[in-house]
């Protein structure tokens, strides 16, 4: 399924989605195992089936021997994330401009805050992660929605469309940039479809933001999430800020998804030379709730874990094979498209669902017939009802178990 060949330090490391099993697994008392009853299979929420990267694990018992538990200070996020960056993107962030954060959504919070004001509009391209509703929403900002093409790539028409309406360019009738202030909430790569946008994507949709005077902001939390390293021609991820016109973008980087950590999270905020007046604006106080250990974890995963990211990746690379074998087998009428990134796979299932089951209801059916949850499309917006997804970060076992137990509560025995 792959033309990967790891290297003698990455083979050392195996598969680390195959080190723990279901006995294993719930043993731990995080969301993915304490929401549901014990018989049922939790695929739903972005948590990995991973031990945690052995270099996370020296750095955060260093630091509590140390007693090294105090306040974070200073720009260790950042300067761990440069060469990481570097060596797999052929990008280099500013580490003296970065802001470290609490976390993603802290620090998308703390931007629009700076950005735009109660009322303004912030635009997202559903489907997509779900909080981009919510928090914006609670800041009291209006969410528009620019959805997908039907094949999952952003869509210039829809956003200019919403990028008009949001600025009130549409009502004025007097052209772009006339009204009110907005942000476009990108998701790169995309969650929930798994789509890496391209360079030339990123740079059509930033030089329409511009003519708009539309601030882009991006969640990049899935970055490392591309396949470019364990399988010859997947597309990769390309940084927001490497793309030209991205001189005001600002980016949101983070390595808890990739390495596990979100119950040990932080981000750095970045921005284009265009934005550094606008991250310094951020307060203080908005840094104060960094967690220190969490910071330390983070760089030593983006300093010494690149083999057993490597491992991981090769690991879901076959596992997003061996989904689509499995629904073939099991659920043949379930559509999964194929994703360029992440370690979620998005399902259409409304070819399977029985008679009478409304789009609306398919997580709750697979729920009830099969115990097995996964997440409902409905909270993505639009584009979401009637899909599903699915977390591949998982061991061939319970991938198979499953993929048998959807076939199941779609076919209703």
């Amino acid at each position: 399924m792959t033309d990967y060949q790891p290297d003698a330090t990455t083979t050392a490391v195996g598969n680390p989605l195959e080190r723990l099993t279901l006995d294993d697994l719930r043993r731990r008392t995080s969301v993915k195992w304490r929401v549901h009853p014990p018989d049922v299979l939790p695929l739903f929420v972005a948590e990995m089936d991973t031990p945690v990267a052995p270099c996370v694990v020296d750095a955060v018992r260093a630091a509590l021997d140390l007693g090294d538990t105090g306040y974070d200070i200073g720009t260790t996020y950042a300067e761990a994330l440069a060469p990481f960056a570097e060596e797999r993107w052929g990008w280099v962030p500013d580490v003296a401009s970065s802001r470290t954060m609490p976390d993603v959504m802290v620090a998308i919070v703390e931007t629009l805050r700076v950005l735009t004001a109660p009322g303004d509009a912030v635009v997202v391209t559903p489907p997509v992660y779900p909080p981009f509703y919510g928090f914006p929403g609670n800041e009291g900002r209006r969410v528009l929605e620019a959805p997908l093409t039907e094949d999952l790539r952003l869509d210039l028409g829809t956003l200019e469309d919403a990028f008009a309406r949001a600025t009130g360019a549409a009502d004025q009738g007097t052209g772009p940039g006339s009204g009110r202030r907005a942000v476009l909430l990108l998701c790169n790569p995309h969650n929930p479809t798994g789509t890496a946008h391209t360079r030339a994507e990123l740079e059509a949709v930033l030089a329409l933001a511009d003519r708009y005077d539309v601030r882009v902001v991006a969640d990049e939390i899935h970055a490392p999430f591309t396949f470019e390293r364990v399988a010859a021609g997947a597309a990769p991820f390309v940084p927001l800020l490497s793309v030209a016109g991205s001189d005001r973008a600002v980016v949101v980087q983070s390595a808890s998804k990739a390495f596990n950590l979100a119950g040990l999270r932080a981000a750095t905020l970045l921005g284009g030379p265009g934005a550094a007046a606008d991250l310094r604006r951020i307060p203080e106080e908005a840094g104060h709730a960094v967690n220190h250990l969490a910071v330390l974890a983070h760089a030593a995963a983006y300093r010494d874990g690149g083999p057993w990211l490597d491992a991981l990746l090769d690991g879901v690379h076959r596992n997003r094979g061996l989904a689509g074998a499995l629904l073939a087998e099991h659920a043949p009428a379930v559509r999964l498209r194929p994703a360029d990134a992440t370690y979620l796979a998005w399902l259409d299932v409304r070819a399977a669902l029985p008679t009478g089951v409304p789009a609306a209801g398919a997580a709750d059916l697979v729920l009830e017939r099969g115990r097995l949850a996964l997440e409902d499309g409905v909270r993505f917006g639009a584009g979401g009802a009637g899909r599903l997804r699915l977390n591949l970060a998982t061991s061939t076992a319970v991938l198979t178990e499953a993929a048998q137990r959807l076939g199941r509560a779609l076919a209703g025995a």
